[in-house]
């Protein structure tokens, strides 16, 4: 028989489980906060469906990882179909002006918005001047008050999306831990880029990172360099690596049409395809916008080989 207090005695108590506290609690879920700025990708290159798809991708991986997220695409070459940068931005302006006014004439006491109606994330990898210039020039044409961040390397993540590239076109072991072997692996990778030197000195940090995941040599070079590619090849050649691989750092659509082909046949190699819409990019698009809001972004450190 139970006692007015509980169950008799000898009989297990339901106790309610202690509430989670210190660096084992669950932190609470992010989310962006109300009225923050768009997160407008910046999309170099020719646009094509291909290229609308990787980019809607990236951002909806973007918009997953941080809910009621505003994430728009800019074109640096839009038109009628694909939205120009400046447009985008421009419409994200009026946005903003109805949305205060609305709330005004409906009796709120709102303050103006200030601060950048966007966050410019450019979808490059590495650093390229000539398209930055062009994507900060596109910002100013815009007369709308925007901020641009940093490109999206060099991180750890993607070395990560390097190495399973290079694994899915057999060019390298997908699993370091279990060791299983593959015929094709490369003993030596060509990290491939474009935008000249800055470019060259930015992918070799990141392919350092990559050659401790594949304890192959990796050298970066650049594809919009004549003869970058071979003397780099040549030099890993010289070094005694026998069978090598081209790795494009490269997202996709600043790559222009059979410049990576050529450079494959210049190399005497294969290729990677590029990183195009992996995981990372959308994850470290929204750690540059995040960033520059000044709020804590989900986690983008590397992850362990896989």
């Amino acid at each position: 028989m139970s006692s007015p207090t509980g169950p008799a005695s000898g009989l297990p108590v339901r106790m309610p489980r202690p509430r989670q506290a210190g660096r084992h609690r669950r932190p609470e879920p992010l989310a962006a906060p109300e009225g923050a700025p768009a997160l407008v990708l910046a999309v170099p290159g020719t646009p094509s469906a291909a290229t609308r798809s990787l980019a809607e991708e990236v951002v909806s991986i973007a918009r997953s990882e941080l809910p009621g997220l505003d994430a728009r695409i800019g074109y640096l070459d839009g038109d009628d179909e694909f939205p120009t940068l400046q447009s985008v931005l421009a419409h994200a302006a009026e946005e903003r002006t109805a949305r205060f006014e609305q709330a005004r004439a409906a009796g709120s006491d709102v303050s103006e918005p200030d601060g950048p109606v966007g966050i410019v994330v450019p979808l490059l990898a590495g650093p390229d001047n000539a398209l930055l210039r062009r994507i900060r020039q596109a910002v100013m044409e815009s007369r709308v008050a925007a901020e641009l961040t940093d490109v999206l390397g060099p991180h750890p993540l993607l070395a990560e999306a390097l190495h399973v590239r290079l694994s899915e076109a057999g060019l390298a072991r997908a699993d370091r831990a279990r060791l299983f072997t593959v015929a094709t692996a490369a003993d030596g990778i060509v990290l491939a880029t474009v935008g000249g030197e800055d470019a060259v000195q930015a992918a070799g940090i990141t392919g350092m990172l990559l050659a401790a995941r594949l304890a192959v040599p990796v050298m970066a070079a650049a594809l919009d360099e004549e003869g970058s590619i071979s003397a780099i090849a040549e030099q890993l050649r010289d070094s005694g690596s026998q069978q090598l691989a081209l790795a494009p750092y490269l997202i996709g659509p600043e790559l222009d049409a059979g410049l990576l082909e050529a450079a494959a046949k210049e190399a005497g190699c294969s290729a990677a395809e590029a990183l195009g819409p992996y995981p990372a990019i959308g994850k470290l698009a929204l750690s540059q916008y995040t960033t520059a809001l000044g709020i804590a972004p989900p986690q983008t450190q590397g992850a362990p080989a896989f």
